[in-house]
């Protein structure tokens, strides 16, 4: 449905230039609004407030001017000596250099947004700053870390109700999974997120992204056709939002499936177009992407000149927009590339720059390739032994890196064994918790939060040091603590409830709608034709179903103290459909709204309440809401 296919693209690029031109205009527009309120106020906490819009406004587009903001931002805030401006300076900073791959300052700087948040005793961009060091630690590689932390950054998202970062959060947990190589878990996160964020109408890109995500896991898998759906789907909302940096990023995920179906020429155009955005958006870092794939395709196309001349222009970029590994990837290509124009000598001051860079930065994967490629490149030079050299020290780093993957497996599997040592930990002490409150009333709700999370293990941690010292006030705390854990939780259960609830009004008004549509067109023979076996599929579909009905009871039971089991306990006969009734009833819909519900007319909806009224032996004075809030 949403495959990208070579017909469209000239259409496409038409209207992305067009919208990128206006894009960029409303860009600058924006910014010079905010300049002039921030440079006719004197007030520190306004002056910040419009420097973090002003980075947000240039971070994706413009990085070098999102990077003067970031300083502006932290000059004046040294000046003033506000705090929570230093706080938001150190963490953008760690943002900005994560959004151009240098992972160890954005690690100094997310860590510097702790310590400073710790020192000052602010709780300002701590959660950002933990989410971001686990996306740092995923990109070294240290998979076990960045999930752990990443979902303690998930509980706390759910803790406070924010449930779009915390949905984001399990799309980020998910993706480190995938390149931790456990794609099951994967995608089933990605799954996790999307039902999250489908019910979310805010930032639209977040859900863009995990479809992105997932198309990512469908070429890893070998499954091209999938990849290039879900990556359509991605690219339709980059492009309707105007996230341009992401939309480029897309197509060359597109490319590369192409060029993995051996479609290099259909490769090569995806590639191009990824080049045309990024260039329009300012972000070099794609470009440079878009260059190095262009490179790499030309290549694989025979076309050895073209190949280096787009490989040499990702070099020509500012080291500090050129990762390291990407570094040694076009160094190589070019090297292979010179090699296949059987110019051996200038293909080997590439290969050997190329090599040398992957030593001195430990990278151990590229260097391979920059090893097998240099004994090419001997080999086709006529020189047998040097070929063999390389292939022996390339045959020693397989080596090594297999025997470095098994001791990783090992860390991870004790990493494991040590995170359940202090879970179990935990959970012994959260028993002596529940023991000393045997006497007190336990709501059913206490299943699920109390283990989780970074601060919350640090709260558990407080309790079992004060407990060897202050025996009744640590019982207080653990009290006061499972209290308000469990109140938490309660409302977490009573917007679920109350979103559930939204749901099926909605849905069911939408069928009444789709309804009225159908009688509409039912006397239009050209429009009944064409429209009546569509729509009637989509009724089917979008009907309400005994499921809904069971999603929406169970969370109602567990925030209204079983009600429908009270209401069987006092009137034995009372049926199903009645308690359905009296659980809209004790929500406070109105009669529309449970008509709508139900699928049914308000007329029915009156007669209902009449007989339940009756059923439950209630005279005319009672008012029937009110009693059923009394259960």
């Amino acid at each position: 449905m949403h495959n990208c296919t070579m017909t469209k693209l000239p259409i496409w690029i038409f209207v992305i230039v067009l919208s990128l031109i206006k894009v960029q205009g409303q860009i600058q527009k924006k910014a010079d609004s905010l300049l002039s309120i921030y440079n006719s106020t004197n007030k520190i906490e306004i002056k910040v407030d419009l420097l973090e819009s002003l980075i947000d406004n240039y971070i994706y587009n413009d990085t070098d001017k999102a990077k003067a903001y970031i300083q502006e931002l932290v000059s004046i805030s040294n000046k003033e000596k506000y705090d929570a401006g230093l706080i938001l300076g150190q963490l953008n900073l760690g943002n900005y250099y994560y959004s151009i791959e240098k992972m160890d300052s954005a690690s100094f700087h997310l860590n510097r947004t702790l310590d400073l948040a710790k020192e000052k005793n602010k709780k300002v961009g701590m959660v950002e700053a933990l989410s971001k060091l686990s996306l740092v630690q995923g990109h070294n590689g240290d998979y076990v870390s960045a999930i752990r932390l990443m979902d303690s950054v998930a509980r706390i998202y759910l803790d406070q109700g924010d449930y779009l970062n915390y949905g984001v959060s399990i799309n980020n947990t998910a993706a480190h999974y995938y390149d931790k190589g456990d794609y099951l878990k994967a995608m089933q996160g990605y799954r996790k997120a999307l039902k999250i964020l489908d019910t979310i109408p805010r930032e639209p890109y977040r859900k863009a992204d995990v479809l992105r995500n997932i198309g990512k896991l469908n070429t890893r898998q070998g499954n091209q056709k999938q990849a290039l759906d879900y990556f359509g789907q991605a690219l339709e909302t980059y492009l309707e939002i105007e996230d341009y940096v992401y939309a480029a990023s897309t197509f060359t995920d597109m490319g590369s499936v192409h060029s993995d179906l051996g479609d290099e020429n259909k490769a090569l155009e995806f590639h191009k177009k990824g080049l045309e955005i990024s260039q329009l958006s300012k972000n070099n870092s794609v470009s440079i992407i878009s260059y190095g794939n262009i490179g790499i395709a030309y290549k694989n196309l025979g076309e050895y000149d073209m190949a280096i001349e787009n490989l040499k222009k990702c070099l020509a970029y500012d080291r500090q927009e050129l990762s390291d590994i990407n570094e040694v990837i076009y160094l190589y290509h070019i090297g292979n590339s010179f090699t296949y124009k059987k110019e051996f000598s200038i293909a080997e001051k590439y290969l050997n720059e190329s090599i040398s860079l992957a030593k001195k930065g430990g990278i151990g994967n590229e260097l391979l390739n920059a090893l097998d490629y240099r004994a090419f490149n001997s080999e086709q030079k006529g020189e047998p032994q040097s070929a063999l050299v390389d292939i022996r020290a390339s045959q020693a780093i397989k080596d090594s890196l297999f025997s470095t993957q098994k001791a990783k497996q090992i860390s991870e599997l004790q990493t494991a064994y040590e995170t359940e040592k202090k879970e179990a930990a935990i959970a012994l002490q959260q028993e002596e918790i529940n023991t000393l409150n045997e006497k007190a009333k336990v709501d059913r709700l206490t299943k699920g939060l109390y283990a989780g999370g970074m601060f919350t293990f640090l709260a558990v941690s407080g309790l079992l040091f004060f407990g060897f010292r202050q025996r009744m006030k640590k019982n207080k705390i653990a009290r006061e603590k499972q209290e308000e854990i469990y109140q938490r939780e309660i409302e977490h259960k009573q917007k679920e409830l109350a979103s559930q609830t939204l749901h099926l009004v909605q849905k069911n008004t939408f069928i009444q709608e789709l309804l009225e549509n159908l009688e509409n067109i039912r006397y239009s023979p050209e429009k009944f034709k064409m429209e009546f076996r569509r729509i009637m599929m989509l009724l089917r579909k979008e009907n309400a179903s005994d499921k809904d009905w069971e999603v929406f009871k169970t969370y109602f039971s567990e925030v209204h103290n079983d009600f429908d089991q009270k209401l069987k306990t006092l009137y034995n006969d009372i049926s199903e459909k009645e308690i359905r009734l009296a659980a809209f009833l004790r929500m406070n819909l109105t009669t529309k709204e449970i008509a709508a519900t139900l699928n049914v007319l308000p007329d029915s909806i009156l007669k209902s309440k009449y007989r339940l009224k009756k059923k439950l032996g209630l005279d005319k004075a009672t008012d029937l809401t009110s009693f059923l809030n009394t259960i």
